[in-house]
């Protein structure tokens, strides 16, 4: 029942690299080690952190601050540009490792895992999760190196497990049972949940809930009716008492990039090459998940605030070019002063290439040419192939570090 917690044996565990980027570099540069680092998208004084070393934290340095207050705080802190090409080769070796001890992995970001044991061998459950956390522990430090560490945490669903790999960083390894869920939740806030932003907060807080304990404690009928006013309050109740509702399949809903101009007075011309840029790398990106779109949303930040325009097309595309003819067009309404750009392609479908035929010669054509170019590219680089009028941005618009998703790694 939905008011019962779950005491089944805990065989959900979250794996969670700490300072992951900053500690890649750590590892691959020796001299960093010990020092306070950060790593930034762009080699200016004025882009913010993305994430710090721990050295960096424990002087007061934090993720989103500005590179030129950091200095001010920690004089001789070491920014680094971001180096996505290893990150990515850390983030496959530890899915190797993940995959080792279950089949049911799942990849939260770049530098976080979820393993499901429920239909692991029964060899493999019997070992124990908290040794084989210890393990992965080790592996990570024997197969990628000894400046790796990451948070394990056990429970008995999703929600609890990564609150566990939350509470003793860096290198810790918890379990939250039925047995310690009120020890456990007594000592965070309520935005420590996660989920639990300043909104939700806000929401709980009219209720007279103020910490975890009094979340764990509110009825389901509070919770559906009052709080969250839909089936989300239900999900509250069960989460907080181990029960799995968080393993769902998510759907892609749109594929977007944004930039920031690195600079303000760029000529129209200049910004339209770079929105460019943008459209080939959406472009590969649909297609890396095999869809197409129907809409192209586009976006300025100028001085005079917000601008965006959209269009939705009859069939559904997937080529660069097509993007860029779209996006083109609907950019020609955009205001002067732009400070970044942004586009993103909706209303998405499945991309079946056999029946692109049906519809004329000239989009199979364009098709043929397309795949061609994505196999080139995915053998020799992504943008070994591109259209003249950006083969030379890639030096202003470089890939970034992709957060929240490893749809495209």
């Amino acid at each position: 029942m939905v008011g019962e917690y779950n005491y089944e044996m805990p065989l959900v565990m979250h794996v969670d690299l700490n300072s992951c980027f900053a500690s890649i570099e750590q590892q691959s540069r020796p001299r960093l080690r010990g020092r306070p680092v950060v790593i930034v998208n762009r080699a200016t004084e004025h882009t913010g952190i993305v994430t710090a070393s721990y050295e960096a934290k424990a002087q007061g340095i934090e993720a989103l601050m500005k590179l030129k207050d950091a200095r001010k705080i920690v004089p001789d802190v070491v920014a680094i540009e971001s180096d996505p090409a290893k990150y990515k080769y850390v983030y496959r070796k530890l899915l190797a490792i993940m995959q080792d001890y279950s089949a049911h992995v799942t990849m939260k970001s770049i530098d976080e895992g979820i393993i499901d044991f429920h239909q692991a061998p029964v060899a493999v459950q019997q070992r124990g999760l908290i040794k084989i956390g210890h393990e992965i522990k080790q592996r990570l430090r024997d197969e990628v190196g000894i400046a790796m560490r990451c948070n394990v945490g056990i429970s008995t669903n999703r929600f609890l497990a990564k609150t566990a790999a939350g509470l003793h960083k860096p290198d810790g390894l918890d379990v939250i049972t039925p047995d310690n869920i009120h020890a456990v939740l007594g000592a965070l806030k309520l935005t420590s949940l996660n989920g639990i932003a300043w909104r939700n907060a806000a929401r709980l807080n009219a209720v007279g809930i103020y910490t975890p304990l009094d979340f764990l404690a509110a009825s389901e009928e509070t919770l559906r009716k009052i709080v969250f006013k839909s089936i989300d309050g239900t999900k509250w109740h069960k989460r907080l008492r181990g029960w799995e509702v968080d393993d769902v399949p998510t759907k892609l809903g749109r594929v977007g990039r944004q930039y920031v101009l690195e600079q303000f007075d760029l000529p129209y011309d200049e910004i339209l090459r770079r929105l460019h840029h943008l459209c080939e790398s959406v472009g590969w990106r649909l297609r890396k998940q095999k869809m197409a779109a129907r809409g192209v949303y586009v976006y300025a930040k100028a001085g005079s605030g917000y601008w965006h325009a959209c269009r939705v097309a009859a069939l559904p595309f997937c080529s660069n070019q097509a993007i860029y003819e779209v996006a083109r067009q609907l950019f020609a309404n955009a205001p002067g002063g732009i400070k970044e750009i942004g586009i993103h392609c909706y209303e998405l479908v499945e991309a079946v290439s056999s029946q692109l035929s049906l519809f004329a010669d000239e989009i199979a054509h364009e098709h043929a040419i397309v795949v061609a170019t994505d196999d080139i590219n995915e053998r020799y680089g992504e943008r070994t192939i591109v259209s003249a009028d950006t083969i030379d941005t890639g030096i202003y618009v470089s890939q970034k570090i992709p957060f929240g998703s490893t749809r495209y790694l």
